[in-house]
């Protein structure tokens, strides 16, 4: 059984001490499940948990046509998202992250959450094929930069390990 410790302030660690904490303790929870909406729940919840000033964090999965809201944590979502269509439609139609520091400059931004103003997407591929996407929104303008993508890739590396 696994036990969520969160770092006493996740705010006071640095940034790449925090991540690899999270990997760890994400690796911990995965493993041994089988259910794949069990591990994305728990996945997301962790991840919300353990990290400051979000507003949502989750997956948007790839149904062979357009992406579907799967487990999250955070207000109600936008449940189907065209592929090429705002950021998670861009991260995984293009396969690369997108780390957007200001939603609003972002063209054909999908405003699910109003208070949303920065986000980062990572796509989620396995063996070369999209399973979709690991979405993550923050309140605050420039909330992510280099190292949170470096970070949030190597989360999503873990889940994708689990997969």
């Amino acid at each position: 059984m696994f036990n969520f410790t969160p770092a006493a302030d996740a705010a006071s660690l640095p940034k790449a001490e925090n991540y690899a904490l999270l990997a760890e303790q994400a690796a911990a929870l995965l493993a041994g499940e089988s259910d794949r909406t069990a591990k994305a729940a728990n996945f997301a919840a962790l991840l919300f948990h353990g990290l400051s000033d979000l507003n949502w964090l989750g997956f948007y999965f790839y149904d062979g046509t357009e992406l579907v809201v799967g487990p999250f944590q955070g207000k109600p979502a936008c449940v189907r998202i065209p592929l090429g269509k705002g950021v998670c439609g861009t991260a995984a139609s293009s396969g690369q992250t997108q780390v957007v520091v200001d939603v609003d400059a972002f063209p054909g931004h999908i405003a699910c959450d109003s208070e949303s103003r920065s986000e980062v997407v990572v796509p989620l591929r396995k063996e070369g094929e999209l399973i979709g996407v690991l979405d993550i929104d923050s309140p605050l303008v420039g909330r992510f930069d280099e190292e949170d993508r470096v970070g949030f890739e190597r989360l999503a590396g873990v889940f994708l390990a689990h997969w």
